[in-house]
Order: structure tokens, then sequence, then C-alpha cells
């Protein structure tokens, strides 16, 4: 039996750092990754397709790990870094993008992130895990931010 969990994610913020920099941590994928928390690997396949392998999470005898693959494409001129999944590796679907948007004296990021995590568990524990994922998925999003934050010198 498999529990699948669907992760839909949207963030806004400002950061003080010029729009050039900021582009270059973000299409740069192992940069950006080392700001992404309990990244165990992340593996370069080549052609601008990573798989991410996160550290296991869990309690007593459950733990999990989430294993994906994405493509990125990044397009400077669009301020844009596109990810979309690739099928077949793990046990995950990832796509998103970021969105930067020059102003000036600072940058405006938008972040979209979309997953479906298949996890293989009885169907009665649903009800316990797809919270638990969803709200840890979450977390390490936000704790993404944080760090990503700092690096380009606060939020405005």
């Amino acid at each position: 039996m498999t529990v699948n969990v669907a992760i839909d994610l949207g963030y806004e913020f400002e950061v003080k750092a010029k729009a050039v920099d900021v582009f270059a941590v973000l299409s740069d994928v192992p940069s950006s990754a080392s700001f992404f928390p309990k990244v165990d690997k992340l593996v370069d396949m080549g052609g601008g397709t990573y798989r991410w392998e996160m550290e296991k999470i869990g309690v007593a005898s459950i733990k999990l790990q989430t294993i994906y693959a994405s493509n990125y494409v990044s397009n400077k001129s669009k301020g844009t870094v596109v990810w979309t999944p690739v099928k077949g590796e793990g046990n995950a679907l990832v796509s998103g993008n970021w969105k930067i948007k020059d102003n000036k004296k600072s940058t405006h990021l938008t972040l979209q992130i979309n997953g479906d995590l298949s996890i293989p568990l009885p169907g009665l524990m649903k009800m316990v895990v797809v919270p638990v994922v969803e709200g840890e998925f979450e977390k390490m999003v936000e704790t993404y931010i944080a760090n990503l934050t700092k690096k380009f010198g606060g939020e405005v």
C-alpha cells in the first residue's frame, strides 16, 4: 500500500541583494541546494538534471527518505529558474520555479514548489503521515528561504 502526499507551496519575499547576484546563486543548483536543510546527497546526473536524496526522517520504527530528480532550466533574461520532475527516479515528483525581479535597490523573489510524494505505508497511516510530511516539507522550505535571505543581506 502507498500513501500519496501532495505538496503545493508558494512564497514571495524581497531581499537586499542585487538581482544578478541572486540569479547567480539560484541558477547554480549545487549552490542553491547548499542552503536547503536535510539534503543527504545531491547527485549531478548531467544535462541540468539533479537527484536529491534527503536525510531520513521519522519516528520509532518508521523512517522515510524522499528521493527525486528534477531537470533545471535557467533563463537569465527572464529571471527564471524552472525545474520539472524526472519520472522513474525515487519516490517523488517535484516541480517548481523561481521568479527573480530586479527592483534596482532590492530583488523581489517568488518561489513555487509542487510535489507528489509516494510513501510505502498502510493506508491507515495516511491520517497521521500526511500532516507530518506536509509540515516537515514546509518547515524545510521555510528554513531554505531563511538561509537564502540571510545570504542575500536580509529581507527588505
